[in-house]
């Protein structure tokens, strides 16, 4: 018995190395988020003054980064790691940490579908948040200029809505330039002309409805969204149950290598 010592149960190597595969990849693509987030807030020098990170009014898409690229490499390391090495500990962390993703993703799926109504307030009110801070982060001044050249809209419900930023309300107070216009990135867009005009927004809303619409996008990005999801309800379905099958079929996995 002296010569003899007792070994754990062994990890089928197939199984072994779908883990180490797909999590590998996992992994990388956590650094190369994280590595963007960190850059990004080194070019605005958040990493010089940290306490600027709250100074921010409305959101900052960097946190996007910051969050998916930990949550990536965290899970991604445990299951790199942990089925190289079979380890254990390791791999039913990876195995209970991506159950809980895939419930929490699931529960949130439930909750949009039955809170549809809440959920489009939340998102009014958070597109409005930010409309207040245009101008405060260049990164949220580019995702709202996105999410408005390609969704082609103009703030939450209408165009109205840039009454709540400083720059752009119709106040008499207002001494700026762009009072009573909108963004550039509300405008409409003339296929023939290359150079993009910063100032078509500029006193839009003065005109009747009419005539605005002529100029820029009257439809709000809140509507316009909720078209494009029923538009490509298929695809969207598509990448969602894709993403769970990859989570289901990794927590199983997990589980048997972890023994």
């Amino acid at each position: 018995m002296s010569g003899k010592h007792y070994k754990g149960p062994e990890v089928s190597c197939c199984i072994k190395y779908f883990i180490f595969g797909f999590n590998v990849i996992f992994w990388f693509l956590g650094i190369a988020f994280l590595g963007i987030g960190l850059w990004a807030w080194n070019e605005k020098g958040v990493l010089s003054n940290i306490s600027s990170i709250t100074d921010l009014g409305g959101f900052d898409p960097v946190w996007l980064f910051l969050v998916v690229g930990g949550v990536m490499f965290i899970l991604g390391f445990a299951g790199c790691i942990g089925a190289l090495r079979e380890n254990t500990f390791l791999l039913k962390f990876f195995s209970v940490f991506l159950g809980i993703i895939f419930f929490l993703e699931l529960t949130a799926g439930v909750l949009a579908f039955v809170f549809k109504d809440w959920i489009k307030d939340q998102l009014y009110f958070f597109i409005n948040n930010n409309i207040r801070a245009y101008r405060d982060d260049i990164d949220l001044q580019n995702l709202i200029d996105f999410t408005q050249e390609y969704w082609q809209c103009c703030g939450a419900f209408g165009a109205d809505d840039w009454n709540l930023n400083i720059y752009f309300n119709c106040t008499d107070s207002n001494a700026s330039r762009e009072r009573c216009g909108v963004p550039f990135s509300c405008c409409t867009k003339d296929p023939a002309e290359d150079v993009i005009n910063t100032q078509c927004g500029y006193d839009a809303r003065q005109k009747p409805e009419v005539d605005q619409q002529i100029v820029i996008y009257t439809k709000g990005c809140v509507p316009q969204f909720e078209k494009w999801l029923q538009d490509n309800l298929t695809i969207v379905a598509g990448i969602f149950i894709g993403i769970a099958l990859l989570q289901v079929a990794g927590v199983p996995q997990a589980a048997v290598a972890a023994g």
